[in-house]
């Protein structure tokens, strides 16, 4: 997904920006994650809880405890060309995207415990090949589809704005919370009972409301961009409140939540968020720099954008400030 092409004001630029002083304060963590990607011993659970490796995922997910993980959160490089910084993607043939999906899929699944959930992202492209893959070792349970609002229009296709998220899961024993994920909408077109009561909504000091069930349909979404706290130079960065979502319908507080392709560490960030430990993988050195430094604002700002009051609000909508 791209961020916004429109320039940052300068005076309105919230974006990470990683200081000379914030570099020498993470420079030590930066150095335990290298030291962790590049050791070959096996990594106790210890170590790994609340830990960034800084290194190839193929090479750290083996060396991991396994059973360990209750939710695998994957957003793998899509089927493009694309600069991820010490790494490049490549367009490759669908077969062969087919096997590198289940290279890294074999690779993270011993460390799932029995109950786990999956879920992986792609887009369009790459959404078949990804189900092939998890339908081969997993329960295949729903594909989710979320609109990208940004985007770029093409003069002879369709402006393409969605991705997918599937969602997988270990055995038929699995968690899933969806009352810890309904959505806050605004009414428009509000029903009433016989006796003119309120039918399947309320009406508070910020108008009328409902509040729903999730669907696999999500369109509350806004791509990080400059006037953005969590927003980095990362390519391909996720919301924090996409990745809230799927943490707390798949996992309790206190279980712990892998993604084997951290970036900028969103998920990393949403999970101490919402109190879960995780365990991210990252090849780049800059991103992991940057996930290191979300994670310190983490601890000074836990909030989501968009998740209030245990409730995950339209887009650009949300209780008032009093």
């Amino acid at each position: 997904m791209e961020s916004s092409d429109e320039p940052a004001p300068p005076s309105r630029n919230r974006g990470l920006s990683l200081r000379p002083e914030d570099r020498e304060r993470l420079g030590s963590a930066l150095e335990a994650a290298r030291r962790l990607g590049a050791s070959e011993a096996p990594i106790p659970l210890e170590e790994a809880a609340d830990a960034i490796i800084l290194g190839d995922a193929f090479a750290a997910l083996t060396r991991l405890p396994p059973a360990s993980a209750d939710l695998l959160v994957a957003d793998p490089p899509y089927n493009m060309d694309k600069d991820f910084g010490a790494a490049r993607g490549r367009r490759m043939a669908e077969g062969e995207y087919e096997e590198y999906t289940r290279s890294w899929l074999d690779a993270a699944l011993p460390l799932l415990k029995a109950d786990a959930s999956v879920y992986v992202c792609c887009d369009w492209r790459c959404s078949s090949a990804v189900q092939r893959v998890l339908s081969g070792s997993l329960v295949v349970r729903n594909r989710i589809t979320w609109e990208r609002e940004k985007g770029r229009a093409s003069a002879r296709n369709w402006k393409n704005s969605h991705e997918d998220i599937w969602f997988a899961t270990v055995s038929e024993d699995y968690r899933f919370d969806g009352d810890a994920v309904r959505q806050r909408r605004r009414v428009r077109a509000p029903y009433r009972d016989g006796d003119g009561r309120p039918k399947d909504w309320g009406e508070g000091p910020d108008g009328r409301y409902r509040d729903t069930a999730a669907s696999n349909l999500w369109t509350d979404l806004t791509v990080p961009f400059w006037s953005m706290s969590e927003n980095t130079s990362h390519p391909t960065q996720k919301p924090e409140k996409l990745a809230a979502k799927l943490i707390l319908a798949s996992s309790r507080p206190g279980d712990l939540v892998l993604d084997p392709f951290l970036g900028s560490g969103t998920t990393a960030v949403a999970a101490r968020k919402l109190g879960r430990r995780f365990v991210g993988i990252e090849i780049d050195a800059e991103h992991c720099l940057a996930a290191l430094r979300r994670l310190e604002l983490a601890e000074e700002e836990p909030r989501i954008q968009g998740y209030e009051e245990g409730l995950f609000w339209e887009r650009n909508s949300g209780p008032r400030r009093r």
